[in-house]
């Protein structure tokens, strides 16, 4: 009596078919592996969503989401209609979770905001000590001219009280190479200015250089 055709199946307890793509432990196929670590391709509308949600995320302070979205591919570059992207938000404002999450994910420390400053002019204004820091450390210019007419040491002495964070800023800035005889658009110096606004430990700092 003939036998029934195979069925193609393979019965209980019998031993899997043979071959590479039966092997135990072999990976998935590239593709599979790579959708799970690359973000899908987005449509430009989509992509520009995404980013305007990230740009939300990091003015909100939302680290968690900042992360997620960055994940999903948001790009910590873009800008919107105000000219903030993520990484110069974080940095303006002092956020510094933001700002290790964008400059991990290839922010541009050169970019510029609408007053055409870096992220290091108004997070030395602000007297964001460690942001200060964290810009410097990560190659932001220091003595970069917004179009105020002010680099970050001047903007420092500028448009703050002085105080002790003032003078720790105005530290590191001078540290990392900052010119203080750049001058504004009055012609003043930074040392003239810290000693007309009576300033007198920042200008202690200044002559010491």
């Amino acid at each position: 009596m003939e036998s029934p055709p195979s069925s193609g199946l393979v019965s209980p307890g019998s031993q899997p078919p043979s071959g590479p793509s039966a092997s135990p432990g072999t990976s998935p196929p590239a593709s599979t592996a790579t959708a799970a670590t690359t973000p899908p391709v987005l449509s430009a509308e989509a992509q520009v969503r995404l980013d305007q949600e990230l740009i939300a995320a990091a003015k909100a302070n939302n680290v968690a989401l900042v992360s997620e979205l960055i994940g999903r591919g948001g790009n910590v570059n873009a800008k919107d209609a105000i000219q903030d992207s993520a990484f110069l938000y974080a940095g303006a404002e002092g956020f510094n979770e933001v700002l290790r999450l964008t400059l991990a994910a290839g922010a541009d420390v050169a970019s510029t905001n609408r007053y055409g400053g870096t992220a290091l002019i108004p997070a030395s204004e602000h007297g964001h000590v460690e942001t200060v820091r964290i810009l410097l450390a990560a190659g932001v210019p220091v003595d970069h001219v917004n179009n105020l007419g002010w680099t970050a040491v001047q903007e420092a002495i500028l448009l703050n009280n002085g105080g002790p964070r003032q003078q720790d800023v105005v530290r590191q800035l001078l540290d990392a190479g900052g010119d203080p005889n750049i001058r504004d658009p009055q012609g003043r110096t930074a040392l003239e200015n810290a000693e007309r606004l009576g300033f007198g430990e920042i200008a202690a700092l200044i002559r010491a250089r």
